[in-house]
């Protein structure tokens, strides 16, 4: 029961950042026009910094330990060709909503993971947590404003959803705790594909996001975001 409440607990602060980051997105537009653009680019940067961090640091090489080479090359190109058709659908169904569908595509299998994680490799699933909470903030500012362009959704509206939606983290945690911490092989093949979703909407949606021109502090963006699960790596 420890282990459920703590596990749950830490997917919840993790999913907080979702709203947390809608709620930058909403304060944005009270500042300029160049600062919000300035500033949207930078976030998007500093998201694909730490989604590259969680990819390199984490996903990949926990994920390699249980699994052969081309099985852990398979699982991984099985999620970015899940992404890239996810991708297509969206795109064929004109939705609003597609960032906001990659960022539970991310959110999700990675909470599993997470509680699969949590009682033999404790300090991964830490990092795994802080990787989670640093992804979601910037996935939370983009799907925001993105729902609040399709002009359907008020602002508190979208706090609202992405807030209830954080109780999915919990629940993936939970499920991974209780049915995956003895399947290692599972973990290791839930790892790679959600390495392989995150490895392709990096390239598809966010660094194609990033380049501002005349500006040149939204790539230093992503080095910090890089940095930063760096630094949570080397600590834990």
């Amino acid at each position: 029961m420890t282990a459920v409440v703590g596990v749950g607990l830490i997917a919840f602060l993790a999913g907080l950042a979702m709203p947390f980051g809608a709620w930058l997105a909403k304060l944005e537009g009270k500042r300029s026009p160049l600062y919000n653009e300035a500033l949207h680019h930078t976030i998007i940067a500093f998201g694909g910094g730490t989604l590259l961090a969680a990819v390199a640091l984490v996903l990949v090489p926990q994920g390699t330990e249980n699994l052969s080479a081309i099985a852990s090359a398979v699982f991984f190109i099985l999620g970015g060709l899940a992404f890239m058709g996810l991708d297509i659908l969206l795109y064929r169904w004109k939705t609003p909503a597609s960032q906001l569908m990659a960022m539970l595509t991310d959110f999700i299998p990675e909470s599993l993971a997470l509680g699969a994680l949590y009682l033999f490799h404790p300090r991964a699933a830490l990092l795994l947590a802080m990787f989670i909470a640093l992804q979601n903030i910037p996935e939370g500012f983009n799907a925001y404003r993105e729902l609040r362009s399709g002009g359907k959704m008020s602002g508190n509206k979208i706090l609202l959803l992405f807030f209830a939606m954080s109780f999915a983290g919990p629940i993936a945690a939970i499920v991974g705790l209780v049915f995956l911490f003895d399947s290692p092989k599972s973990i290791a093949a839930i790892m790679l594909i959600a390495a392989g979703a995150i490895l392709y909407s990096l390239f598809q949606d966010i660094a194609p996001k990033v380049v501002l021109q005349h500006h040149w502090l939204p790539p230093m963006g992503a080095v910090l975001g890089f940095t930063l699960g760096l630094l949570g790596y080397l600590i834990i």
